[in-house]
């Protein structure tokens, strides 16, 4: 019998546990869909803000090049109008994207349908490697941001600061994505309030001098014309354009984010892009001409925009507060930022391992139907990434020089951005030509897949030469290294499902001995009962089933199959989905129930549907045993000739910890081995 005390605790823990996390969720509420997906304004605060908020970054970071090369900060006129057609670009092109595959997926299910599967491969672990750096570049750039307007001795706070943001905001998303957007809402619009000011007043403080500001321009470029040469100019144009492409980082993960939005789904992502995109392009664009207009320097210690505000707010009444404000709000933006690391990062996670590249428990649903397995490794990721950058800032830094750990991450960051955009617009490119026949205007939207392209992989390609040395070889690396990891989890379980075809070949397709009449009497609960569970109706099912009549001859005279209709995030995308879901799982029991009565036994099935197989599968052996007192229950396992903890990783240990629960509540529990050679 159970100790009574130590459910009590367990109770206990289990009520913190819900109030932190969250209560579970009525999976059978057919209103669960509408209560947990995002309106466009919702999903534009979620998955928008990585690409708003990129503009504290981005453009400092393209400007900066202008300033540090020369006196080329007139180049930040043109840059503004590059950046706003980029962007309008690759939005474009992502919404066409939307359309083609609205169940999302994004650039991974593009290049992995219309490029093959190692692009697809590569696509998806630069999303990964993307997601974590969107959650590492977001939250160090907001500890900057803040700390920037704080003295100088509280600086050694801000690492400690920014892990704790990491953690608040695995804790919030692991309660539910919807719950975690709207807590972030009154952020998202005091950015908006606060940078509405900012460049408004700037664009307004400079409207009397526009005039000079148009001459400055004409008489810089012809001058540096008839130094440097229009090739020069170009270069350095180019230059600061590819290395502030942190600007267009976050435009992808609307495409990556369509299973949590409101129906129709297709037309919410395409209204949540177009928010996005034009969003991006006003602040970004009018950033640049504000750094020119108002002659931004760097400041030791400031991002440009703080600078930016100090020096426009420094004449008003209470100018210091309304220009922390403004930075603020910048840096409470980047938290909401990180927000669309969390979304779209577990999403990729999951479509990966429906596909074996990742292991399948990373398609796996919480209680609360999030992916929280994907969201700890993406906030334990990102925090080893800012702890690696805040020790390397600290090598690097001397006397004369100090290194930003911010300035290492959107170095690493930019990279995987545009290998996973060029990939995207390549595979929407040949997909163009192969529905060539099936869609109208397919040349123009192959123009501009094109042109789209090749303006992702002239960055990409500029942003490695120039990055490389400084940190980029290690966003390679990475990225490198998760796709061997991910080849080598995929071969493995191509290996075992070789293996599991030889048990459907020889038991699916065999002659079993079966008896003259099927049993057709109802089971009897006083009789000895053999409660079996099974996935799916396969020869891995047959031949535990089996094993049982082999190893217990006579001993059973009712049979009990038992399933579990998982929900993960392959099948939770519509009412429909978990109908089909619940019909396939009955559909396998029924056989099970038809192959045990021919062979002479007394069978039935149970079922239920839930997200936790463990608890879901406890519980209804639970409600089993109550109707059959005389019960055994039984469960198959693969088993591995050398079994290590990269065998536990990849393959969930369910028969064990159902085995566990059900022997600590007193029925006895048989596993029995299913040996796979491979």
């Amino acid at each position: 019998m159970p100790n009574n005390d130590n459910g009590k605790e367990y109770s206990r823990f289990r009520k913190v546990r819900d109030k932190v996390l969250g209560n579970p969720r009525d999976i059978r509420d057919p209103t669960i869909f509408h209560k947990i997906s995002l309106i466009a304004l919702l999903s534009w605060i979620g998955l928008g803000a990585d690409g708003l908020s990129s503009s504290s970054y981005g453009p400092e970071e393209a400007y900066r090049v202008l300033i540090k090369d020369g006196n080329f900060a007139y180049l930040a006129i043109f840059l503004a109008l590059a950046t706003a057609i980029t962007v309008f670009i690759i939005s474009f092109t992502y919404s066409k994207l939307i359309e083609q595959f609205p169940h999302g997926g994004g650039g991974y299910m593009v290049a992995s349908r219309s490029l093959g599967k190692t692009a697809g491969l590569v696509s998806g672990s630069a999303l990964l490697v993307d997601y974590v750096l969107t959650i590492a570049v977001s939250i160090a750039a907001s500890g900057e941001a803040i700390f920037s307007f704080l003295p100088n001795e509280l600086h050694i706070y801000k690492y400690s600061f920014e892990l704790l943001m990491i953690l608040f905001l695995i804790l919030i998303n692991i309660r539910g994505i919807k719950e975690s957007v709207i807590a972030l809402i009154p952020i998202f619009l005091l950015f908006l309030v606060t940078h509405a000011l900012l460049l408004g007043y700037g664009l307004l403080s400079q409207a009397p001098h526009i005039t000079t500001q148009i001459n400055t321009v004409n008489t810089s470029f012809q001058h540096d014309l008839s130094t440097v040469g229009m090739l020069g100019i170009l270069a350095i144009f180019l230059r600061a354009f590819s290395l502030g492409a942190g600007t267009y980082t976050g435009i992808e993960a609307v495409s990556n984010g369509l299973p949590v939005m409101r129906e129709p789904k297709v037309k919410t992502a395409k209204k949540t892009m177009m928010y996005m995109a034009i969003s991006l392009a006003v602040v970004a664009g009018v950033l640049y001409i504000c750094y020119f207009f108002i002659d931004v320097k760097p400041v030791v210690g400031q991002t440009l925009n703080a600078t930016l505000a100090n020096k426009l707010f420094s004449g008003w009444p209470y100018g210091d507060v309304i220009a922390f404000v403004i930075i603020f709000s910048e840096g409470a933006l980047l938290l909401v930022a990180a927000q669309t690391g969390f979304i779209g990062g577990p999403r990729v996670m999951a479509n990966m391992a429906i596909d074996s590249w990742f292991p399948k428990k990373f398609a796996a649903l919480s209680e609360r139907l999030t992916m929280r397995n994907g969201v700890l490794v993406m906030g334990i990721a990102a925090a080893i990434l800012i702890s690696v950058a805040e020790l390397s800032a600290n090598m690097l830094s001397t006397d004369g020089n100090i290194v930003r750990p911010i300035a290492i991450l959107v170095i690493m960051y930019s990279i995987n951005v545009f290998l996973t955009f060029s990939l995207a617009q390549l595979g929407m490119a040949k997909l163009s030509i192969n529905n060539r026949k099936k869609k109208k205007g397919w040349m123009r939207n192959l123009f501009i897949f094109i042109i789209g392209f090749l303006v992702c992989f002239f960055i990409l390609i500029v942003t490695i030469y120039e990055k490389f040395e400084a940190g980029g070889w290690l966003t390679l690396f990475i990225t490198s290294f998760v796709v061997f990891i991910c080849y080598f989890i995929h071969k493995h379980y191509a290996k075992v499902q070789k293996a599991m075809k030889k048990f459907d070949e020889v038991l699916l397709l065999s002659n079993i001995h079966l008896a003259d009449q099927p049993n057709r009497e109802p089971v009897n609960p006083k009789n000895q009962t053999a409660v079996m569970l099974v996935n799916g109706y396969n020869g891995f099912g047959v031949n535990t089933f089996l094993s049982i009549t082999r190893n217990f001859p006579k001993l059973y005279k009712n049979i009990i199959f038992v399933s579990v209709a998982e929900i993960d995030s392959g099948t939770f995308k519509g009412v429909e989905e978990l109908e089909s879901l619940e019909h396939s799982v009955r559909a396998a029991l029924e056989k099970y129930t038809e192959l045990a009565r021919k062979l002479g036994f007394a069978a039935d099935y149970r079922m239920d549907i839930g997200t936790d197989v463990v608890e879901t599968a406890s519980n209804l052996c639970e409600s089993i045993a109550e109707e059959f007192p005389k019960v055994t229950f039984f469960t198959g396992k693969l088993v591995f000739r050398h079994d290590t903890l990269f065998h536990k990783v990849l393959h969930n240990e369910t028969a064990l910890a159902i085995q566990r629960r059900l022997q600590w509540n007193g029925f006895m529990t048989v596993i029995l081995p299913v040996r796979v050679d491979h």
